[in-house]
């Protein structure tokens, strides 16, 4: 049975257990497609990433990204936090920037200080949601219609929505019904007070998965709410936000924009390492 370099990384927090953990597999090329499935099944985390050789000879490494149940061609904290797992197998630590290769394609990620952060994807789907879609979504969140101030479409990928609500308190109040929401993705975001809420973060968000549960920290999700946010005039070039209070948790995401592009970052810290016996 091979034998494969493994790690447990939580990623977006600098406090280790405060983030979203996920679990790496390091060179994993002699894995077929029903392997990794198993694997990421049995880890039961909300993402297992498994490391590759690259096809695309830019590229600096591939990764395959997945779900207890199905393969994704991207998501945000696996990117960061298998960037964070290959940079300690790699030689090239010096690297400034890394380009990853996955399903979607090429990713760019950069080191930010202590921090890595990753390029934006284009948005595969934005603009205005159909209004029968925000009336199931205010129910499913047991909020009137009119406490959802604004909503988009911030799909790059895994399907997500934002609806904006007036306040961070607003966000952490929330109890999601999650059978009423079952099948959409949701995105919620409400700014903070700095009087009432501190200035550690500008803005709360919580994520309402398809499957049923609330993600702790949402890298795909945080970069499209960006996109709309910025676009909307709604949060300055440089902001803070904080994921995953209402779980115990101290997700932070740095979202940056210079120029035209949108950098997703955070802090990444390796959990467990060892080997795992596939």
């Amino acid at each position: 049975m091979p034998t494969f370099a493994f790690q447990q990384v939580d990623v977006f927090s600098s406090e280790p257990m405060r983030g979203n953990p996920l679990a790496v597999v390091v060179g994993a090329d002699s894995l077929d497609d029903a392997q990794m499935q198993a694997f990421a099944s049995w880890t039961n985390l909300s993402e297992t990433t498994f490391l590759l050789k690259p096809r695309n000879p830019e590229a600096d490494y591939r990764v395959r990204i997945f779900t207890p149940k199905q393969e994704l061609p991207f998501a945000g904290h696996p990117t960061l936090g298998s960037c964070h797992a290959w940079l300690a197998q790699s030689a090239s630590t010096d690297k400034d920037e890394i380009l990853q290769e996955c399903e979607a394609g090429l990713v760019r990620i950069r080191r930010d200080g202590s921090r890595l952060a990753f390029l934006a994807p284009p948005l595969k789907r934005e603009g205005v949601i159909e209004d029968a879609v925000i009336e199931r979504v205010a129910q499913g969140l047991a909020i009137p219609r009119e406490a959802i101030l604004a909503a988009q479409w911030v799909d790059n990928g895994p399907g997500w929505m934002g609806f904006l609500l007036r306040s961070r308190q607003d966000v952490l109040a929330l109890e999601p019904d999650f059978a009423a929401l079952s099948g959409l993705r949701v995105g919620v975001v409400g700014p903070f007070d700095a009087e009432w809420d501190g200035e550690d973060a500008q803005f709360e968000v919580r994520a309402f998965t398809a499957a049923g549960f609330e993600d702790p920290v949402t890298g795909s999700l945080n970069a499209g709410l960006a996109q709309w946010l910025f676009g909307s005039g709604i949060a300055p070039s440089n902001y803070i936000a904080a994921q995953g209070t209402r779980l115990g948790r101290a997700g932070r995401v740095h979202v940056n924009r210079v120029g035209d592009e949108i950098w997703i970052g955070g802090e990444v810290t390796t959990c467990i390492k060892g080997t795992v016996d596939l």
